[in-house]
């Protein structure tokens, strides 16, 4: 399984360009996605990023994280009905032949429509952040970030989430194979997986804030200072200007769209 998060090396057209390009793109399908609310552009902004991945080596990578998505993605909507009751009513959860609580729990058509618009909305926005994370190595994403003025504090908390987020993947497999390497048996199906994840998430929480307090230890004993910004200039090229001709378009496509009302 594809790490999350990390970067693949390549040499496709996301690779080829520079990081600020990439991060303007990621922005402007970040800002379409949240303020677009039709379920139909969502899912056009969704196909654009897998277009774009596969046009740049990168869709096995995200095409991996289809499942992982579509978990994510149900349990959203579930809840979504569950604490937003809107619109008509399409179906209960709880059937009506159930006594004392039959017909309770019902699924509107205004809680399934938003659900669904949050889990593309999400979608949109995880894959595009992605795409941009494993098309750019760490050293030249920090350099972009410290030549645009960020303050070196949040690019380390950035660069360090990013980090983790890969480590706990592999931590949390090593957990659930050892667990299984002395005959654990959580069982088969969605249950079975359920069950599994018990054994695994505390030892993962622990590691995980022995991890952090040891790499706080080791900034500190390292002498962590606070740098200036680096002073490079930016430079772009063709690629870089299609890119973000594209993106553009798009953009204003969106927007015109919206305005619209199509």
């Amino acid at each position: 399984m594809q790490e999350i998060m990390q970067y693949i090396p390549g040499n496709g057209i996301f690779h080829r360009i520079h990081p600020i390009t990439k991060l303007i793109f990621t922005v402007i399908l970040v800002i379409l996605a949240v303020m677009t609310s039709d379920p139909l552009l969502l899912g056009f902004l969704l196909v654009v990023v897998f277009l774009a991945a596969w046009a740049g080596g990168l869709g096995r990578g995200l095409t991996e994280q289809i499942p992982l998505l579509l978990v994510l993605g149900v349990m959203l909507v579930f809840f979504t009905v569950l604490t937003m009751p809107a619109g008509g009513v399409l179906f209960p959860l709880i059937p009506t032949a159930v006594p004392f609580i039959g017909g309770g729990l019902p699924v509107t058509a205004g809680a399934l429509l938003f659900g669904t618009i949050l889990s593309l909305r999400f979608a949109v926005m995880l894959f595009a952040f992605q795409l941009l994370v494993v098309s750019t190595k760490p050293a030249e994403l920090v350099t972009t970030l410290r030549q645009l003025k960020m303050p070196i504090d949040y690019t380390l908390m950035f660069l360090i989430a990013l980090r983790f987020i890969p480590t706990l993947q592999r931590e949390g497999i090593r957990i659930s194979e050892a667990q299984l390497a002395r005959g654990y048996a959580p069982g088969d199906g969605l249950m079975g997986k359920v069950r599994g994840l018990r054994p695994v998430i505390l030892p993962l929480i622990l590691n995980s804030l022995g991890k952090a307090d040891t790499l706080g230890l080791t900034i500190d004993m390292r002498g962590y200072r606070r740098g200036k910004a680096e002073t490079g200039s930016i430079s772009v090229g063709a690629l870089d200007g299609v890119v973000l001709s594209a993106a553009l378009v798009l953009a204003a496509g969106v927007a015109a769209i919206q305005i619209i009302g199509l």
